[in-house]
């Protein structure tokens, strides 16, 4: 089927790109729908060939056949769901260059209402060179990240299930959650599983208590005398299998990653790992990988240097970071400034006749963003740069503001370790404020003599 522009009424066919030049020759352009997938490519005398597929694998390997047949390249697609994943990574696997198109960098001009000009205009913007691919890291790495992503979706549906075992636990009036500070820790869970088994004296639950335990027996007995309703009952019981069952599903996924990771670049230098110093002392976290020093040894191995030894950072958000921007950031993000754009980490100018409208930060669901500000969340306290850097930020610009500041700090940090392959050289917080009192003073210097007066220290 072959379509031109749209003309309107008593009006000549409108030529918005007359004058420009295409970029992309060979370019194609597609609509991906759930049941249909719609591609567009340029004919002869500036017609546009337009051709509807179905969503069977028979079909998307039609798609690359007849491609091929018209010399297309470059494929640009809209990110619609997930519908676009198996196709993108046929027509990558024959060959072509696919770009991943944002739907807001295409839905700009109103009046498209069918999916046959969704792929026309798609396929008219990439041949003209109007369109940016979304940013997706490194081919060998896609697999680690779906399993991570999985692993994190778990961990999510698992935590309500805590809720509700701490809620049964309330209405019948066992105040375990006030006794101990965390229900399903080694105390929390083994008094919480000798309940389901039937037992009810508060004396001999108390006695299930862990020897590092802060609270005392006394304290816990006090807390696990109760109504001891079955409705309650049964509903703690069902919580604590739902609450076993994910973590068993989620040790089975730790088991999984570990052999992509052994399968990922296995033929790169692994090196030694530096020394890590003891950033938090008596820290601890169920949700954190079981074999960190393997995860660091693999990560040290895909991206030539070990992020874990950043400030703020643990295997868990180094893994996290790495299979969301990939190991090459340099490829894709020229300078750390678009790094930290793509990221979500860097204010948004709306400029207007050379006038600053609006400055803030946009709402984003970046993951690796999302990773940088909870290592900004756990430096607020630190005896480090960062956490100088959080607290005289936040005297002056708040909490929400500070830590967005010094997640932005940590990603100019990582950036550069990943592009130029150096180790993180961490400063002391006396060299911080030594750095920071010596830029102060030179603005000062400069202000005062764009004002005619010359600083003289006290």
């Amino acid at each position: 089927m072959k379509r031109k522009g749209r003309r309107t009424k008593g009006v000549e066919e409108a030529r918005p790109f007359e004058g420009m030049s295409r970029v992309n020759e060979n370019a194609a352009g597609v609509d991906v729908g759930a049941t249909e997938i719609v591609a567009s490519v340029s004919g002869s005398d500036g017609m546009q060939i337009v051709k509807a597929f179905g969503n069977y694998t028979m079909d998307l390997q039609a798609i690359g056949k007849w491609f091929g047949e018209h010399g297309i390249k470059m494929v640009a697609m809209e990110s619609t769901g997930v519908y676009w994943i198996p196709l993108f990574e046929e027509l990558e696997r024959e060959g072509f260059e696919c770009l991943l198109i944002s739907s807001r960098s295409i839905r700009r001009v109103p009046g498209r209402k069918s999916d046959i000009e969704d792929a026309q205009w798609i396929q008219t913007l990439h041949s003209y060179g109007l369109l940016e691919s979304s940013f997706r890291p490194q081919a060998d790495l896609i697999a680690l990240r779906t399993m991570l992503r999985h692993r994190a979706q778990m961990m999510e549906h698992r935590a309500p299930h805590i809720l509700h075992m701490q809620k049964a636990l309330l209405q019948m009036n066992i105040q375990l959650s006030q006794a101990l500070s965390d229900v399903t820790g080694v105390s929390g869970l083994a008094i919480i599983r000798a309940i389901v088994e039937g037992v009810r004296n508060a004396q001999v639950l108390a006695a299930f208590r862990d020897p590092g335990c802060k609270k005392s027996e006394e304290e816990i007995e006090k807390a696990l005398t109760g109504t001891w309703r079955e409705e309650h009952l049964f509903v703690l019981k069902q919580s604590l299998a739902l609450y076993d069952f994910y973590t068993e599903q989620i040790e089975a996924c730790d088991e999984e990653v570990d052999r992509l990771y052994a399968l990922t670049r296995p033929d790169w230098e692994r090196g030694e790992l530096p020394v890590v110093p003891e950033k938090k002392k008596n820290a601890h976290s169920k949700n954190k990988p079981k074999n960190s020093l393997e995860i660091r040894q693999h990560l040290h191995r895909i991206n030539g240097v070990d992020l874990t030894v950043v400030d703020g950072f643990g295997a868990s958000l180094a893994q996290t970071v790495t299979m969301e921007v990939g190991s090459n950031v340099g490829e894709k993000f020229p300078t750390e400034k678009h790094f930290c754009s793509w990221l979500g980490l860097a204010p948004k100018h709306d400029i207007s006749g050379g006038k600053v409208l609006k400055n803030r930060t946009i709402k984003t669901k970046n993951r690796a963003g999302q990773a940088f500000r909870m290592a900004a969340q756990s430096v607020k306290r630190a005896d480090n740069p960062f956490g100088a850097l959080y607290r005289r930020l936040r005297a002056r610009l708040g909490p929400a503001q500070a830590t967005v500041a010094t997640a932005h700090a940590i990603a100019r940090v990582v950036y550069k370790m990943l592009k130029y392959k150096v180790e993180y050289d961490p400063l002391s917080v006396n060299e911080y404020q030594k750095q920071y009192e010596a830029q102060q003073v030179k603005y000062m210097k400069k202000k005062a003599a764009k004002l005619g007066y010359e600083l003289v220290p006290a």
